[in-house]
């Protein structure tokens, strides 16, 4: 097997935008100091993407959010929280639900599985990465953002490994930079961009 390349830092280019396009599925994932960015890349999303989008965020334990609530108000595409068994549709928001972790099948739907957390986090990023990677192959987007721990980094390498376009935002941008080093560390993404370049691709069709 081929090894792959170490992270490259770069502007928006032809090599991002392709994959960007051939992606059917946009997933972000992000934990302390993630917030305020997402919000923002919600805002990014044209309403006629042609993308499904999952958004896996740690949310606390018997904490009722509202975070579908904060996020459909400035949003061009509806926002749902994710229910077991429900299609992925695109150009549909969707966001992983506190005490679960949010599996993608090959299907086209979404499970709720109730096991285990991993590093401490239910909904785990790399759980849902893991998954959509097995699903969708080469024909998704995953972005890791701020978060205090390694959570996603592992689920990065295996979207990268099965052609995804991975993306990381640049740590020294990030709130809490251990989650995106993290997965600059194990060569994870193939990029990794500053956020105004994220929301710059967000926003292309």
């Amino acid at each position: 097997m081929q090894r792959k390349t170490y992270t490259r830092k770069l502007a928006i280019n032809k090599d991002i935008i392709e994959k960007w396009r051939r992606s059917e599925i946009v997933v972000l994932g992000g934990s302390a100091g993630s917030f305020k960015i997402l919000y923002q890349a919600v805002r990014s999303f044209p309403a006629d993407m042609g993308k499904a989008v999952v958004i896996v965020i740690h949310r606390k334990r018997n904490f009722l959010s509202e975070i579908e609530e904060i996020f459909g108000e400035t949003s061009h595409l509806n926002v749902k929280q994710i229910s077991d068994k429900v299609p992925v549709k695109k150009n549909t928001i969707y966001v992983a639900p506190a005490n679960y972790h949010t599996l993608v099948e090959k299907t086209g739907h979404f499970s709720l599985d109730v096991s285990d957390a991993v590093w401490f986090s239910k909904p785990s990023i790399d759980v849902t990465f893991e998954s959509v990677a097995d699903a969708y192959a080469d024909r998704a987007t995953a972005i890791l953002f701020s978060g205090a721990n390694q959570d996603g980094a592992a689920g990065l390498l295996k979207l990268r490994n099965s052609g995804s376009l991975t993306i990381v935002q640049n740590p020294e941008e990030a709130e809490m930079r251990e989650m995106p080093q993290a997965a600059v560390d194990i060569n994870a993404a193939e990029f990794m961009l500053s956020t105004e370049e994220i929301f710059e691709l967000l926003k292309s069709t």
